[in-house]
């Protein structure tokens, strides 16, 4: 089997030449358009988190040797979560060769955040099973890049953050508000409001409920700690 000219190009952008073609095709396979003679990416997406999350652990245990497991988690955890895995395959365009079913296209699939990171973690094992733990490592390390060194940030969750802060303060948990959700079904943008018991409230927009929350703690976890200084 030879790749397909899109495919080849994608397999390009990754830095993975793969003796076994059928290998990716099967890794942008979604279940919306597959067949008995043409497997979906499903068993792969397993397989593909399993390979992620060792490749993760020995990246963070090499880059921080005085780290605890409770240091560790949180770490790991936002390298290998499913947004992450997304924001990467959007980098690399895994987007434009996915191969969906119609309905699926027609909803917006080649952007949708699981979708991506499912499609992502499968194209990990696809290299796996392709090449060996080495060249799957040496993938992921590439694509993932500096998040690997950036990720102490990342890796505070900023809802348990700022809800931390008010307890400490004797203040009950923050709220959280959608105040607006606009745009198509299958692109929408979600407003939300997070607001402290004193009257303090920042506001957020993001493609996920989950994701706007989040930025909206952000914001007003980092207000609230500059007043504090």
């Amino acid at each position: 089997m030879k790749l397909a000219a899109d495919l080849a190009a994608f397999a390009a952008r990754i830095g993975h030449d793969f003796r076994r073609p059928e290998l990716l095709a099967r890794a942008v396979t979604h279940a919306s358009i597959a067949t008995a003679t043409r497997p979906d990416n499903q068993r792969l997406e397993f397989l593909g988190d399993r390979v992620l999350g060792l490749v993760m652990a020995e990246a963070l245990l090499a880059a921080d040797k005085g780290a605890t497991e409770g240091q560790l988690a949180p770490r790991f955890n936002a390298l290998v979560r499913k947004e992450t895995c997304a924001a990467v395959a959007r980098e690399v365009s895994l987007g434009d060769v996915l191969k969906l079913g119609r309905s699926e296209m027609m909803s917006g699939g080649r952007r949708k955040e699981a979708l991506l990171g499912d499609a992502m973690e499968a194209v990990i094992a696809a290299v796996y099973l392709d090449a060996g733990f080495d060249a799957a490592r040496g993938v992921v390390l590439r694509l993932w890049g500096a998040r690997i060194g950036a990720v102490e940030a990342d890796a505070r969750d900023a809802k348990t953050a700022l809800q931390e802060w008010a307890q400490a303060r004797g203040l009950p948990p923050p709220s959280y508000t959608e105040q607006k959700r606009e745009g198509p079904d299958h692109q929408p943008v979600f407003t939300v409001e997070a607001r402290l018991s004193t009257g303090e409230a920042e506001i957020a927009k993001a493609g996920a409920k989950r994701q706007a929350e989040q930025a909206a703690a952000r914001a007003l976890l980092a207000r609230m700690e500059n007043t504090d200084g």
